[in-house]
């Protein structure tokens, strides 16, 4: 199954962040632009990845896990990589720390909750805190070098990963909550 077109989709999202990584670090409007593009990229892949697995019905075990893994490294990859070379603003690092906490403590609930055979859904809010994350990282990656159609970017993309941080906050408050009623009950 690893081979399913749906599988190698998210491989092929996988493969692309080491990619994105080296572009922040060159120099160069033409490498943030570049940068922005892969991540585009990367993020139609996720959408295209569930649709055809389910439209080839070719929905795997393994694509059920990798998916969200890949998910979470390119974002995380993203915002560690724009925080160390000093492309987000103070405050701006604040949702950016508030993604990365959710991100790890609703993997490990859910890891915690698999033991006792109990799936965690993913919401539609969650879907729109992870549209929200989507559309602010490209926007960061450009950042000034926006400059060049008339504005700068960063300002959007600062205040879309706010929405993406309130988003996630919201989301994250749910899942634990919900995993405390689970690990609550007897065990099954």
């Amino acid at each position: 199954m690893l081979r399913s077109l749906p599988n190698a989709l998210t491989l092929g999202r996988i493969a692309l962040i080491p990619v994105v990584m080296l572009l922040i670090y060159m120099p160069g409007d033409a490498a943030r632009w570049a940068a922005a593009g892969l991540f585009v990229l990367a993020a139609v892949t996720d959408y295209l990845d569930g649709w055809l697995a389910r439209r080839l019905d070719v929905v795997s075990e393994i694509g059920r896990a990798l998916d969200p893994i890949a998910d979470k490294l390119l974002v995380a990859a993203v915002l560690l990589m724009l925080a160390g070379v000093g492309r987000l603003s103070d405050l701006a690092l604040i949702p950016a720390v508030v993604i990365l906490s959710r991100e790890i403590l609703v993997s490990g609930l859910r890891e915690a909750l698999a033991g006792r055979n109990v799936v965690m859904p993913v919401t539609r809010l969650a879907k729109w805190k992870t549209t929200a994350q989507l559309a602010a990282l490209p926007l960061l990656l450009v950042g000034d070098a926006g400059s060049v159609i008339g504005l700068s970017l960063q300002g959007p993309g600062e205040a879309l990963l706010w929405i993406a941080g309130g988003l996630t906050a919201r989301t994250g408050y749910t899942y634990v909550m919900q995993a405390l009623a689970h690990m609550r009950e007897a065990p099954s």
